[in-house]
């Protein structure tokens, strides 16, 4: 009954906590691609290239059903692996869709049509590769209409946090929102669009001021999935062994989540 959790490397453990805490009794097996880490400056053809190989290597541990808890992949790939690759008898989901409902407010599988909404100037924060695909404002665009999105690039914090570089990372990610408030002064929320950032999520809320709501993925997705599962159940797959992989060194990936989490984590090899 395992079900996958994929990412580019280790913010997708975000996600990983929030999927345990919200359904404990499901068991998970995480792949971080460390060795082709970070995702965000990569081509779309080579996104989907290593992303079809993380999902097939969760297939062989028995996870019928993948959450691409990485948010280049879920932009770059995950269409074109549900039209094109996917088996009928397996899902892979992404992360920006149970987002844009909280931003829209509206209900997993509301499907009416597109519809103003409250928030009307949107600030996301994502990485190059993401922001390039423009996946975010597509999947907005289905849900509510007259909302102004300002995208920014968010170039080398995930590298930053990948290599622990607090200093680093916080001077990245306050130089990222001075220059998208040059060109959205007001922004009324924000959203912050890879799986890596709410290591940072208190320097980009400082940044830009209590007046901006900041979105997070990690409890959203969680309870996205809880709902899927409840309504496709044939879809916990086989597997009955939660564990942590690396297409990394396990040494230094498990000293690293150990360090971002604060608690235990040992991964293996891929």
């Amino acid at each position: 009954m395992a079900v996958g959790v994929f990412d580019s490397g280790l913010g997708g453990l975000t996600v990983h906590q929030a999927i345990a805490a919200r359904l404990p009794d499901v068991p998970l097996v995480y792949l971080g691609d460390n060795a082709h880490a970070p995702y965000g400056v990569r081509t779309a053809d080579d996104i989907y290239d290593l992303t079809c190989a993380g999902v097939e290597r969760l297939w062989q541990e028995g996870c019928d059903l993948v959450i691409l808890a990485c948010n280049t992949a879920s932009a770059a790939a995950l269409r074109r692996m549900q039209e094109t690759w996917l088996p009928q008898d397996k899902r892979v989901l992404g992360v920006f869709v149970p987002m844009i409902e909280a931003l829209t407010e509206r209900r997993w599988g509301d499907n009416s049509p597109p519809r103003e909404v409250k928030v009307k100037h949107v600030a996301l924060f994502a990485t190059p590769a993401t922001v390039a695909s423009r996946a975010f404002q597509r999947e907005l665009a289905f849900r509510a209409v007259g909302v102004d999105v300002e995208a920014q690039p968010c170039a080398g914090v995930v590298d930053a946090i990948e290599q622990g570089d607090e200093i680093l990372a916080e001077a990245l990610v306050t130089s990222h929102v001075e220059a998208l408030r040059r060109r959205m002064p007001s922004p009324e929320a924000a959203i912050l669009g890879c799986t890596h950032y709410p290591f940072v999520q208190d320097v980009f809320s400082r940044a830009l001021g209590a007046d901006v709501e900041v979105y997070s993925q990690a409890g959203l997705v969680a309870d996205s999935l809880a709902d899927y599962l409840e309504r496709r159940p044939e879809f916990i797959g086989a597997g009955r062994v939660s564990k942590y992989l690396t297409t990394g060194d396990p040494r230094r990936v498990s000293g690293k989540a150990t360090q971002f989490l604060r608690s235990p984590i040992t991964f293996e090899s891929a």
